[in-house]
């Protein structure tokens, strides 16, 4: 299952139902790179709790300006559509699922 690209338009819609991690990156971001395969395996492994979803901020940045979104990757944590928590840089596939999973409990 791989992750489903999402742009300006489309965020939200992507966003209100159940528990989301949206990625913000872009195609040329090192870290956005590195961190890629830990959301992979987490939309792979938890999708039945968590939908992962990614949007290139060079592309949609009506939706990076919303959330205030300075650097990049940008993790934006949402439970049907209210933004839960905000994680900005790389972070291991453990510390997204801990902040993934005191939200979703």
């Amino acid at each position: 299952m791989s992750i489903k690209d999402v742009t300006d338009s489309t965020f939200v819609q992507a966003t209100e139902k159940g528990f989301v991690i949206a990625e913000l990156g872009a195609a040329w971001c090192a870290p956005c790179k590195m961190i890629a395969p830990a959301l992979e395996e987490i939309n792979e492994d938890q999708h039945n709790q968590i939908s992962v979803v990614q949007l290139d901020v060079d592309n949609n940045q009506e939706t990076a300006q919303k959330y205030g979104v300075m650097s990049i990757p940008t993790l934006l944590f949402f439970k049907d559509g209210e933004l839960m928590e905000k994680s900005v840089g790389f972070q291991p596939k453990e510390e997204i699922l801990s902040i993934a999973q005191k939200h979703i409990s």
